[in-house]
Formats: structure tokens, sequence, C-alpha cells
């Protein structure tokens, strides 16, 4: 079987499960593991690559307000690879490419390869991807092993969190200029992970918020989380804006309680790794939870925590 993933998820799945060289193509976007750099990427971004997050926000919404994709697909190299199967995704037109990104490319093929098209709306879709991919590349056994262990993971965590403990009031932004609110699977992530989401809510898009809002909603932990950064991208960024003295004032500012995460690898990919982010997310909301090394490495601190010092 000759694959072709346009979903890094899907790519993270892929790998997981034991496929390499049946993998022959991929998106832009696809980074995990690290063999995936080494395939054939057949999808580019039309965004700048050095754009400013307002102006990929603004970029965003004329293609959106257009009807017009976001991504360009190779159509050639698609066509070279003959892919047998390809996966892709129905959910967020921003992040990835949709079936209809793949419509014109394919009339070319004389033999039209099978589509996969993913639409995971909260952890139990993201879980059942999982299966569904196994199912469609004859690995149904090693999703299930694979599921098995996140299902491991996932209840070693719940026998350590205490169903009477206080649940941190948490702001998770996927966006910061303008703000964004994160949705489907993340409020659930925060939900068992022992903490309260004061935005999102599950199975719903992520969306916009004003900086007032934040303010208002006096959040305890805030969690910074661009869709598409690295930890210290999303630090650096936070860090350079500037906020009125209300933002100060804010539990989670004043504490020192503002983390910067590694979004792409743990919480707005809907693969294998989310298990990690729920582990982070854990950790940070109830200290004496044990988890993988790994999970402890997700969160990095953007302010310092002020607590012991206004103590002394």
């Amino acid at each position: 079987m000759r694959i072709v993933s346009l979903l890094p998820s899907a790519t993270e799945i892929l790998f997981a499960l034991g496929f390499d060289r049946e993998i022959v193509g991929v998106s832009h976007e696809c980074d995990f593991p690290s063999q995936a750099r080494t395939k054939t990427a057949v999808i580019r971004s039309r965004i700048p690559h050095d754009s400013s997050p307002a102006e990929i926000d603004r970029l965003v919404s004329e293609y959106v307000h257009r009807g017009e994709s976001l991504y360009a697909v190779d159509a050639d190299a698609l066509e070279a690879l003959a892919p047998d199967l390809i996966i892709t995704q129905d959910l967020c037109h921003v992040c990835a490419a949709s079936p209809d990104d793949l419509a014109t490319a394919l009339t070319r093929f004389e033999r039209r390869p099978e589509v996969l098209c993913l639409n995971p709306q909260d952890l139990g879709d993201v879980w059942r991807d999982i299966l569904w991919v196994g199912e469609e590349t004859c690995r149904g056994p090693q999703a299930e092993t694979l599921l098995k262990q996140i299902g491991a993971r996932l209840a070693a965590l719940e026998r350590q969190l205490q169903p009477e403990a206080d649940r941190p009031r948490v702001a998770f932004l996927e966006w910061l200029q303008p703000f964004y609110v994160s949705g489907h699977w993340v409020p659930e992530m925060i939900h068992r992970a022992g903490g309260e989401d004061v935005f999102g809510r599950a199975r719903t898009p992520s969306f916009r918020i004003a900086l007032e809002d934040v303010i208002e909603a006096a959040p305890e932990i805030l969690l910074i989380a661009p869709c598409g950064y690295t930890a210290e991208r999303a630090r650096n960024e936070y860090r350079s804006m500037t906020f009125p003295e209300a933002w100060s004032a804010m539990p989670a500012v004043r504490n020192g309680r503002v983390y910067a995460l590694e979004a792409n690898s743990y919480f707005s990919r809907s693969g294998p790794r989310v298990v990690t982010g729920i582990e982070a997310l854990a950790k940070l909301f109830h200290p004496a939870i044990e988890v993988p090394g790994e999970a402890e490495a997700v969160l990095l601190p953007v302010t310092a925590d002020t607590r012991a010092a206004r103590a002394g």
C-alpha cells in the first residue's frame, strides 16, 4: 500500500502503527516523527511564511470569506506518487488541507485512490480515528494495542485525581493577535486533567474573544498555545505584547501561572500524543500527580511565580 497523508495527526498515527516505507507523501506541516520530514511534500500553504500573527489572521479571514483554500496541492507530485490511499480531513480548513483541495488534482488520476476523510470533534473521535486508520490500512490489531496503551495512561491519571480536589479555572488561548480560545477536544482535555475551561466548549470550534473577556473571566491559569507554534515562539510572542494594568491583576498573571505550550505536538493535533498533553495539564493543575517525563517537559513558564515572594 502506498499512502499519502495530508494531515499531520494522521501521519503520526500511521507511524505509530508501524508504517514508514508505505508513507510516500505528506503535507508541508507533517514533522513528527523526524522520518516524516524525509517524505515528499505534496501540499504548500498560500500564507507567506514570514507573516505576522495579525497578518495571518487577516489573510485567513480573506481566504475564508472568498471561499478559497489556504493550501495548494502539487498535483504533479501527487500523481507521480501513485497513492492507493490518501488521508485528509474536513474539520478545520485553516489547519490542514480538506477534500475540496484534492478535487482538481484527483481528476487527473486514471485510477483514483481511496480517500479517507477524518473529522474529529472530541476525544472520543480522536481515539476512533486511530482505529479507523488501522482498519483502512489493515493494521487493526496494532491500532487496538495503541489505544489500549493510551487507555492505560488515562486510567493511571484518573486513579491519582481526587474527585473532591479543586479544579483551577483555566483559559486556553490558541491565538493571540487577536485572541481565540480553544474548542473541540481541548476543553475535554482540560476537564480530564482536573481543570475547568472558562471559555471553550467540547465539540465546538474555537472562537474569537476580546482581551476584556479574559480579564473579566479571571482565570487562575493562563495557557498560551497558538496553533502552529513551538512553546518558545508562543512565549516570545506573549512577552512582546502590551497589556493594560488590569491584565496584570488577573490571578493567573499575578501569581505567575502563565504557561506556553507546544501546541502542535500535544494539543492542536488530534493524534496519539494528545494523551501526553492531558498528562502535562494534570501535572500543572495538581503538582502531586506523577506523570511520564515527556509530559513534565511540555509546559514552558512565561512569568515567574510571585506567590512565595509576596508571602515572605
